[in-house]
């Protein structure tokens, strides 16, 4: 069976930055269950994966457009911390999920002065060149609840 739309798709992966240095993998872990085709991976690699079968290994560098795109500065604002914390303490390095214009955004602070904290709605790997090696380990056809739903479904229930 191939990779193709509609397919959940099991890989075992290593992403890396382009000093080799590791931002992700999934050794020692459960292997990676997406559903091909539905955007629940960067577009880049879903692209390198289409037609492989299981057992294929891939090694693909992925450009930030194919990725999680450019760093955007108008991204980084100043909010008001009860925004993203109901307890009104933000902490700097952490991720909160904020309500901005665009919708419910993952929010990284930058800052915190008094009220106010600075916060990048950019994802943290924006911007970044990413290579990721893969393994193919498991292919299968996708049911009618997880091509509705647009992800896969595990055996304890949903895969989000």
């Amino acid at each position: 069976m191939q990779i193709a739309a509609q397919k959940v798709v099991s890989i075992e992966y290593t992403l890396k930055d382009t000093d080799g240095k590791v931002l992700d993998t999934s050794d020692g872990g459960e292997p990676l269950h997406y559903l091909h085709g539905a955007s629940n991976i960067v577009v880049g690699l879903e692209k390198a994966l289409e037609g492989k079968n299981e057992g294929d290994s891939v090694e693909v560098t992925v450009q930030p457009d194919d990725a999680y795109g450019q760093r955007q500065e108008n991204a980084i604002r100043k909010m008001p911390i009860r925004k993203i914390a109901a307890d009104r303490r933000a902490v700097v390095g952490q991720r909160y999920q904020a309500m901005t214009t665009e919708g419910p955004r993952i929010v990284t602070v930058l800052s915190v002065s008094g009220d106010y904290c600075t916060v990048d709605a950019n994802h943290p790997l924006a911007g970044m060149v990413l290579n990721f090696a893969v393994k193919v380990v498991g292919i299968r056809d996708a049911s009618e609840e997880e091509i509705a739903h647009g992800h896969v479904h595990t055996p304890g229930g949903h895969n989000h």
